[in-house]
């Protein structure tokens, strides 16, 4: 099969927020040449290659990347691990999708290219799910990578026992995803902030469009939860373009920039070095 060109907009007006050295992406997905579509994920619309996302950095003022396995490869993380190559270990890391199966020789092999985690996807599509992550988790202690899970906010009461026994480190993924968004006095922020005093887990800031119904560039409905947690625990606070946004429709395609520029009302200047820099380099080591 043949997979289009990006035709998505790689450059435009600067960003308000002027990233400080060092700023890191922490959700980044890539679609190369060369590799397909696997069973039980969706399809690639368009291809997303180092170079587009580079192009992308350069935009935003970017230095760092942590790239995500997307759920159109499922559990073959080759594309993720030639992304990882062509950026190199300087600036570039990657979370992966770890099995029960996949073997410690692997791993040692993925953490010597950078990755250093492994993703949990409880939405459709999804290769690897909360029914497997405390096994997941065992595979990967040795590693002593973390975790990163997503889940639809609204149903954490299903998954709070299971997050409440992980023992090492792991990643809230996309604002908790609320689908639709809560108040930020909503019981299951509370549970958020509850698990983040553990303190293994870290909470990332990202994707606000995919939930929001109100829209950019303010993220109303959104706005509220992400400030609460972000006072909370600005230590553990990560944050994610989301690029290249293949979760909503191409006419819902929402603004690189207000992805970035939100923070700028979400977090003082201090904090957004900690989301930018600061956390992002103890989680990953750059």
């Amino acid at each position: 099969m043949s997979i289009p060109e990006n035709t998505r907009p790689l450059t435009g007006p600067a960003p308000r927020l002027k990233a400080p050295a060092g700023a890191t992406d922490c959700h980044v997905h890539v679609f190369l040449p060369g590799f397909e579509a696997q069973p039980g994920g969706p399809q690639i619309a368009e291809l997303a290659t180092v170079e587009n996302y580079r192009a992308l950095q350069q935009w935003l003022g970017l230095d760092r990347v942590v790239l995500t396995q997307p759920n159109a490869y499922q559990t073959d993380n080759r594309a993720l691990l030639t992304a990882l190559d062509q950026l190199g270990p300087d600036v570039a890391r990657a979370i992966a999708v770890v099995t029960p199966e996949t073997t410690q020789a692997e791993l040692k092999q993925w953490h010597d290219q950078g990755v250093r985690g492994a993703r949990i996807m409880q939405l459709p599509g999804g290769a690897v799910g909360i029914d497997r992550m405390l096994a997941v988790e065992q595979v990967i202690r040795e590693m002593d990578w973390h975790l990163m899970v997503q889940f639809n906010g609204r149903d954490l009461s299903q998954y709070l026992d299971e997050l409440h026994k992980i023992e090492g480190r792991y990643i809230i993924d996309h604002i908790g995803k609320f689908m639709d968004p809560v108040p930020a006095d909503d019981v299951r922020v509370d549970e958020i902030l509850r698990l983040l005093d553990k303190g293994n887990a870290w909470f990332k800031v990202c994707g606000a469009y995919e939930t929001s119904l109100t829209g950019g560039p303010d993220f109303a409905d959104v706005a509220p939860l992400a400030k609460r947690v972000i006072e909370h625990a600005p230590e553990r606070i990560l944050w994610g373009s989301n690029w290249p946004h293949v979760g909503v429709q191409r006419s819902q395609y929402p603004s690189d920039v207000e992805q970035l520029d939100v923070l700028l009302d979400w977090a003082d200047e201090p904090t957004r070095q900690k989301i930018l820099v600061d956390n992002p380099a103890a989680l990953y080591g750059f």
